[in-house]
């Protein structure tokens, strides 16, 4: 299994919406993150920061992710909320979220 922290900012006058489109997620994105085998996917927000942390428990993670950005329903999702979102500039090539490391962790 590996942990991955992400980050990305959230624009202010989208933050009501992005929170409450969270609150209804749709079940077709949340069938396609179980099938990308992701666990335990959390979303926090601290004023315009978005904070993500999931487990993945797969073999190929670009595969999944591949497999999962190519969702029909996924794709409808994701251009929802990237009008939501405002991506940091130092992210990774081809990448929204910026992925951080982990310092620290304990059971």
């Amino acid at each position: 299994m590996r942990r991955f922290g992400q980050v990305i900012g959230v624009r202010p006058d989208w933050i009501e919406e992005y929170e409450r489109l969270h609150a209804e997620t749709w079940p077709g994105v949340l069938a396609a993150i179980r099938a990308a085998n992701i666990r335990n996917y959390s979303i926090f927000r601290h004023g315009t920061q978005l904070f993500a942390y999931f487990e993945y428990v797969g073999d190929d993670f670009a595969t999944d992710m591949a497999a999962m950005a190519a969702n029909p329903t996924v794709i409808e999702w994701w251009k929802l909320t990237d009008a939501m979102q405002e991506p940091l500039p130092d992210r990774d090539p081809g990448t929204w979220w910026k992925t951080i490391p982990e310092v620290f962790h304990t059971d």
